[in-house]
């Protein structure tokens, strides 16, 4: 088996020349995008200018009535750029391409077609094994949007919607900061000889730096912790302004809690439960009226206090301190957060037109080729695989077979 890998992978990385009779087939592409069912959905996976690139360029659009209006584009703004509008959502899923944010309903995988494309979120933490295995036998192909790199190796969708969560986190607790929703009545970063407020970020990652970012931009003073000195030396590199940093050690961290006016927790997990380093102690002497924004939430969170909440009920108050626990931050700024995910989807459609195909996309594009979890039924991801005691398939060799 390990041998026909081999084979397959030397086959892919033969000369661009022998490749260029796929690039001649222009494919035109029926794209279908239905209304996200997912809860407090209100992103969309392309704005109304990406759906008129790609009706000039020879494909058909289709969108379920009222997709848009989570991220204010009305069904007027999608028609006038060339999308027909469907008010039966099984005629969305009529066509040959899928492209939605949330991870597929069991409703909806009954409503696919065979060898029907899908693009969307996998949420391996909640899939379960029957949807799996409905798309299975529908011989779908999935491309799961947190396992979709670009060209530089960046898992790019996370990323970007990490981006807008870092950016948003400091944002939100300047709110909460406010006297408007019971807050100290501090104004975030202060004035001239007042003394600016106080903000601790766990983690230095994408979330971290673009939360320390617009922190000191608004004149906070920023601590930063993490476990990793190379994240923390990035995070310094990437803002170009010395900003304290230290590894998580228990009595610095606790001390530093307990005395600053903001805690954004964005530590991650690569597999499983986010580590939780705050304890239900630390947060009971933190001052009153401070506020936690768990980043980490919709992995558990990384504070002992935390439970999660919603854009209707964001926040509870545990020991006077104001906790917003909401998992899916980048719905609160559905259009930015749309802007940004349809940058990314917008060329991989064009690709696939132009290319011939999304296999010939696949070959080509080892991004891609990294977010394909399921090939015409065929579970292909080693993690998904694992989870549920399937023996996974070698997605080279299923491509090079169908060549």
């Amino acid at each position: 088996m390990s041998e026909l890998s081999d084979i397959a992978k030397q086959a892919m990385m033969q000369p661009q020349e022998a490749m260029l009779e796929t690039k001649t087939r222009k494919n035109s592409l029926y794209i279908g995008i239905p209304k996200e069912t997912s809860f407090q959905e209100n992103r969309i996976a392309l704005t109304p200018l990406s759906v008129a690139l790609l009706v000039n360029n020879g494909h058909e659009v289709v969108i379920e009535s009222g997709a848009g209006m989570g991220a204010n584009f009305s069904d007027n703004d999608y028609s006038e750029q060339g999308a027909k509008i469907q008010y039966d959502k099984k005629e969305v899923f009529k066509a040959d391409i899928i492209i939605k944010i949330g991870p597929p309903t069991q409703e909806e995988i009954g409503m696919m077609k065979p060898y029907q494309v899908l693009f969307s979120t996998l949420q391996m933490g909640s899939l379960k094994a029957d949807c799996l295995e409905a798309m299975m036998k529908k011989k779908i192909t999935a491309l799961s949007y947190e396992y979709l790199r670009d060209e530089g190796g960046s898992l790019s969708v996370i990323r970007s919607m990490s981006e807008i969560v870092g950016a948003t986190s400091v944002l939100i607790a300047a709110e909460y900061l406010s006297n408007v929703f019971d807050g100290k009545g501090l104004m975030l970063g202060g004035v001239t000889g007042v003394p600016p407020t106080e903000m601790v970020i766990l983690g230095a990652g994408t979330v971290g730096e673009y939360a320390a970012r617009t922190a000191i931009a608004l004149g906070a003073e920023v601590k930063v912790f993490d476990s990793s000195i190379y994240r923390l030396r990035r995070l310094q590199n990437n803002i170009g302004s010395r900003v304290f940093t230290s590894v998580i050690q228990p009595i610095v961290l606790n001390k530093a809690i307990t005395t600053c006016d903001i805690v954004i927790g964005a530590i991650r997990a690569t597999n499983g439960r986010s580590p939780c380093i705050v304890n239900e102690q630390t947060v009971s002497h933190m001052k009153p009226n401070s506020v936690v924004i768990d980043v980490s939430i919709d992995q558990g969170g990384c504070f002992e206090t935390s439970r999660i909440t919603n854009h209707t009920h964001p926040v509870f108050r545990k020991y006077d301190v104001i906790h917003y626990c909401v998992p899916n931050i980048a719905s609160r700024v559905a259009r930015t957060a749309t802007y940004a995910l349809t940058n990314i989807f917008t060329p991989i459609l064009m690709d696939i037109g132009e290319m011939g195909g999304i296999m010939n996309v696949i070959w080509e594009k080892s991004g891609v080729r990294n977010a394909i979890y399921l090939y015409q039924g065929h579970l292909t991801n080693k993690d998904l695989a694992e989870r549920f005691n399937i023996p996974p398939k070698d997605l080279e060799l299923l491509i090079v077979s169908n060549r």
